[in-house]
């Protein structure tokens, strides 16, 4: 534990300024100024004893962020919601997906990237890559520059989705399906839905892209489980046989996330207690980004950053298009 220490304390160090820029410039968020910090750090000579605590923090504390996510999940609210939801959502992650595997293979990004961006894009952004980034032993500099792309693109969508919105004739709970469904991160649906709100004069809209968009977030769990299968089909292969461990590979992370999301909603646990270990966790998820950025080649990610964004922009553009042909096939604009 000692060697541990000093790298995580200095990711603990640079992380609250981040979490504290993240709180004033909400549409950023933390997590991506962590990454642009650890960034900063990492031009600066160190010495190797911060080595292991760093690459302890952007491994395991990642995957114990992701568990106190959970205790933000209220089971009942995604149902209520889900029903209407669910048929929007599953399309949108099929398109997503197909997308990130075509136009991946087509600009000859890694399997790695096409995965997290079709992740981040379909289900929620940050929290998603960092739930997946793990499962399918993803390098800090596809993590770095997959949450770059998806921060790019959440800052679009808050300025162009309200006005587009109105444009379109989208009702209040029309607007909150689209925003819950097509905006990668919870905290720039949040940031459009208030948007859409204050033009219009009431919460509809936010609230409604919010549950959306909390019922999309546990689409972690199973798509992750389908990762971790696929990850230890291709292990299991006779060339990779031998070194594999399905319990090692197995997102045992995922499944306690799912179990905080059960005691959140039937332990009657206080209210201000799980939302103190929700935003623990992204506290924790902003240390990770930060050691992820100390571990980034920064000349690796310029040179090859370019193919990433116009990934990006295809699943992003897919996504908010399929949403809204959905929501009009089945009566719900």
């Amino acid at each position: 534990m000692s060697k541990l220490f000093p790298g995580i304390l200095m990711c603990l160090i640079i992380s609250t300024p981040a979490w504290l820029l993240g709180r004033i410039f909400p549409v950023i968020g933390g997590p991506v100024f962590g990454i642009l910090l650890g960034m900063l750090i990492a031009l600066i000579k160190k010495p190797k004893t911060f080595d292991i605590g760093v690459k302890y923090t952007s491994k395991k504390l990642l995957q114990y962020s992701v568990i106190l996510l959970g205790f933000d999940m209220n089971l009942y609210n995604v149902i209520k919601v889900g029903s209407q939801s669910m048929f929007v959502i599953i399309f949108t992650l099929s398109i997503s997906f197909l997308v990130a595997f075509l136009v991946g293979r087509a600009l000859k990004v890694s399997q790695n990237i096409a995965i997290l961006i079709g992740v981040g894009t379909s289900i929620c952004g940050g929290s998603a890559i960092a739930a997946t980034a793990p499962i399918i032993g993803a390098e800090d500099e596809e993590i770095a520059n997959c949450i770059s792309t998806i921060f790019l693109f959440n800052v679009l969508a808050v300025f162009i989705f309200p006005p587009l919105g109105h444009l379109f004739g989208l009702s209040d709970n029309g607007f909150g399906m689209w925003a819950g469904t097509a905006i990668n991160d919870t905290s720039s649906v949040v940031a459009a839905g208030s948007s859409w709100s204050s033009m219009v004069g009431n919460d509809v809209a936010l609230q409604f892209a919010t549950i959306v968009k909390l019922t999309r977030t546990l689409m972690i769990v199973p798509i992750t489980l389908v990762l971790a299968i696929y990850i230890s089909t291709k292990a299991t292969k006779p060339q990779c046989k031998q070194n594999f461990s399905f319990v090692k590979t197995f997102p045992w992370f995922v499944i306690a996330f799912l179990v905080a999301a059960v005691v959140n909603t039937f332990s009657g646990i206080p209210v201000e207690a799980s939302h103190y270990l929700s935003n623990l966790g992204k506290f924790i998820i902003i240390m990770a980004m930060v050691a992820i950025g100390v571990n980034t080649n920064i000349k690796k990610l310029v040179l090859n950053g370019h193919k990433s964004i116009i990934l990006g922009l295809f699943c992003w553009f897919s996504v908010a298009i399929t949403s809204l042909i959905v929501q009009l096939v089945t009566g719900l604009w």
